[in-house]
């Protein structure tokens, strides 16, 4: 299996990787990893990639300068969970000019075969791309049989015809971001690593697969693109700052807005509100301490942000349904 990557004008080329069948490694750990530096492309950021058997991971953080254009050229088979975290993205096929476009915070599972096409990037705006490639008899392991939604994409790749599962995307749940998180910030080493991300893949393919059988075509955000960007600003500030607190005032402040605002716009983008989304990521993380470290529950508690240790206990159980206590 072959991946290319050239310039518009076909002339330079980028990235050429080749693939193992079914992306088996035959290293120890059976898993292998790999960062691109943006600036082979003229922008800012990196590419990074991982695959395993039957699995391949990438992560995107990139911007460029102005506009630009890259050609693709893939004689890959694979169904692609596509997460478009930031900015937007568009992948065009060449001879039938189908188009991929994904906008802020969407997400679907994509069918791909032989892809040879174009995307592209609009200048001074950066995007954030995640993406998992699974072999397609992998992928079908998963679906149910019974579920009619998923009837005709199967049948799309039995016809070897690329195909989007939804027509339309689906908004990416906190569930979803936070198992990405877990992916890309695993602190595993080979053969635990690569357990480690086939069992998340797995409950990240589990999270679309629900959400797209029972999913309500929402109405679009009217959410201008400078509000947008700054809630999606604001998540990766919970992400990045999460043992510390601050009020709701002061996070308005901080990204120029005011407490309305704030409130009412994440809750529309994310589907939940500023303090639920910044309580689950401290309790998911005290979680993994508790599990993974030899430390107190109260020491869990100061890492995270909370200086009363019976309030992080509480915090805990309402997210849990049980307290710490019972992981210790």
């Amino acid at each position: 299996m072959k991946v290319k990557l050239h310039h518009k004008d076909l002339a330079e080329l980028f990235v050429e990787n080749v693939y193992p069948d079914r992306f088996h490694c035959s290293t120890n750990e059976g898993i292998v990893e790999r960062v691109y530096p943006a600036q082979l492309l003229g922008g800012l950021g990196s590419y990074r990639e991982i695959y395993m058997e039957n699995i391949h991971i990438g992560y995107g953080d990139i911007s460029m300068p102005n506009f630009f254009e890259m050609y693709f050229e893939s004689d890959m088979e694979t169904v692609e969970l596509h997460f478009a975290l930031k900015g937007k993205t568009r992948a065009e096929e060449r001879n039938t000019k189908q188009a991929f476009q994904f906008d802020y915070n969407q997400h679907n599972i994509i069918y791909i075969n032989n892809f040879k096409g174009r995307s592209w990037v609009k200048p001074r705006e950066g995007y954030k791309v995640f993406e998992i490639n699974l072999i397609p008899s992998f992928f079908k392991r998963f679906i149910p049989d019974t579920e009619s939604r998923f009837i005709p994409f199967l049948s799309a790749i039995d016809r070897q015809q690329n195909m989007a599962m939804g027509p339309y995307h689906y908004p990416i749940t906190l569930p979803m971001h936070l198992v990405i998180q877990d992916i890309l910030n695993c602190p595993r080493k080979g053969l635990y690593k690569r357990f480690f991300l086939e069992a998340k893949v797995t409950e990240l393919l589990l999270l679309q697969l629900e959400q797209i059988a029972s999913f309500q075509h929402p109405q679009p955000t009217k959410l201008k693109k400078v509000d947008l960007d700054r809630m999606h600003a604001v998540k990766d500030y919970l992400h990045d700052h999460f043992q510390e607190s601050s009020t709701l005032f002061e996070l308005a402040k901080r990204f120029g807005t005011n407490e309305y605002s704030l409130k009412k716009s994440f809750k529309e983008v994310f589907g939940t509100t500023v303090f639920n989304y910044w309580s689950t990521i401290k309790m998911d993380r005290a979680k993994q301490l508790l599990l993974e470290e030899s430390i107190t529950i109260g020491e869990v508690a100061d890492q995270i942000g909370y200086k009363n240790p019976q309030h992080f206990s509480t915090a805990f159980k309402r997210r849990f349904g049980y307290p710490p206590s019972r992981i210790r």
